[in-house]
């Protein structure tokens, strides 16, 4: 019987990256799943769990195609160091998405001041995926009702939970 490969404790479960950032800072509106395009080297550092995506950002060019931007995927360890081997640490990944989505999120990004923000990134069917959202900023008054509300909800749960 064959060894199970050990993997890193962030990607077992095929989740790698998540960005705690953009909930807080952002009211979502949209949420999306694409597939990515990426490098032997970068899927292998994926699979190391290895991986930062809270300053990334979406953009759309004009020939419709949709770019993960300031992600940071470093460079794999056990690789050779040749530039044919790595990969740079923060280029512009291609996202694969069908051609309404990325109508959906042109419209959203340039008509109704919204951006596209990463939420976590991770391996579904062996495949890595990004799941993001299109995006409103929140104001810090904004920021302050919603620690508001998840300290009500969070104090309504306890008080539940002692009555039981």
């Amino acid at each position: 019987m064959a060894k199970k490969k050990k993997t890193a404790p962030e990607a077992r479960n095929g989740h790698i990256a998540s960005n705690k950032r953009a909930r807080h800072d952002y009211t979502l509106i949209d949420k999306f799943e694409a597939g990515l395009v990426l490098l032997g080297s970068e899927v292998k550092t994926l699979r190391q769990g290895r991986c930062q995506i809270t300053d990334g950002y979406i953009s759309v060019d004009d020939n419709e195609e949709v770019w993960l931007e300031n992600i940071s995927i470093p460079p794999y360890n056990h690789a050779a160091n040749t530039k044919f081997v790595n990969h740079t640490e923060r280029r512009k990944r291609k996202l694969l998405l069908h051609r309404v989505e990325i109508s959906k999120i042109r419209k959203a990004v340039e008509q109704k001041s919204q951006t596209a923000v990463p939420l976590s990134l991770y391996f579904s069917k062996g495949k890595a995926k990004l799941e993001f959202a299109t995006a409103k900023g929140k104001h810090t008054y904004d920021k302050r009702e919603s620690i508001k509300e998840r300290d009500i909800s969070r104090d309504v749960e306890r008080q539940v939970k002692g009555a039981l």
